[in-house]
């Protein structure tokens, strides 16, 4: 199946970098990393636990729909999509076993959830996968956009191995943000499947980080406590005001992820990792600056990967 009036449009960046994604988490890392923000940072740890599921997936799933893609633009954007998340999967696995073991192994049940869950939507047609997978990948131009242009709030002052972690995994998702877009219209194009899938993608993946929430809180014994509540709703509606229009634009027939421009932080991110030599360190952002500006020798305090917290 292919779609005979797809045509391959240019995309914001001129190459999807594959670059090594190795963060060294201290193996006593903290999962409540953002101290004053325990529901953010449960909430955060929710959404890393789905990644090690839903990433192998989308690969899967896009290395499946190469074979029926012509435009070697795009099959070259696929094989770097792939690359880039299975680095992410990876590193969100080393960042999620620990979280277990430094105080939530309860997260091993949520995780067989997961599993289970993606095994069955694995088993659907290569038209709803893709469907999925475009959805999702579209609604995530708003955690991109959320994470970074709020950068100051959401990881100001938190530890800075997940605040890098989690600012670099969504340059990269911005830098691959029209793949599986393109690979669902290179092979289908029909808009009904992908609305849904704009919604079946997007509240799949936020509902199971919202179950790692929730079971790490109960794990704390204030799940129920007024003051909880009260951040949990403030996290939530967070989500929703951020990620929401981002999420309603994506369902409009003529959506292009090309719409959403691309954050000026992520941009500089990127100019300023093409300049450090082949080998070198990556260096983590500096979260007690309070424009937690790009971390490429902008700001004396930045400290690679790797070096003591």
């Amino acid at each position: 199946m292919s779609n005979p009036n797809y045509k391959y449009l240019p995309k914001h960046v001129d190459d999807i970098v594959v670059r090594p994604f190795g963060f060294d988490f201290p193996d006593d890392l903290d999962p409540k990393w953002s101290p004053d923000h325990v529901v953010r940072s449960h909430l955060f740890n929710g959404f890393s636990l789905t990644m090690p599921y839903l990433e192998p997936f989308l690969i899967k799933t896009m290395k499946e729909a190469a074979a029926h893609v012509r435009e070697p633009e795009l099959l070259k954007d696929i094989q770097d999509f792939n690359n880039q998340e299975g680095r992410h999967f990876q590193c969100h696995r080393r960042m999620n076993e620990l979280l277990k073991a430094n105080g939530y192994p309860e997260f091993a049940g949520v995780e067989t959830r997961m599993a289970a869950s993606w095994a069955r939507l694995s088993k659907t047609s290569l038209r709803t996968r893709l469907a999925y997978s475009a959805g999702f990948e579209s609604m995530t131009n708003g955690f991109t956009h959320w994470f970074i242009n709020s950068r100051r709030r959401l990881f100001g002052g938190a530890c800075p191995y997940v605040s890098s972690f989690w600012l670099m995994h969504m340059v990269e998702e911005a830098e691959h943000k029209t793949v599986a877009f393109d690979a669902y219209m290179a092979y289908s194009g029909q808009y009904l499947p992908r609305a849904v899938g704009v919604l079946h993608g997007s509240f799949h993946v936020i509902g199971f980080g919202v179950v790692g929430m929730l079971t790490a809180l109960r794990k704390d014994g204030d799940l129920y406590k007024p003051a909880r509540i009260a951040e949990i709703l403030r996290e939530l509606a967070s989500v929703v005001v951020n990620v929401g229009p981002y999420l309603l634009r994506s369902l409009l027939p003529w959506h292009d992820p090309r719409d959403e421009q691309d954050p000026q932080w992520m941009k500089d991110w990127i100019a300023g990792h093409a300049r450090l030599p082949v080998d070198a360190p990556l260096p983590l952002v500096d979260t007690k600056d309070p424009e937690l500006p790009v971390p490429f020798g902008v700001s004396p305090f930045s400290q690679p990967v790797g070096a003591a917290a």
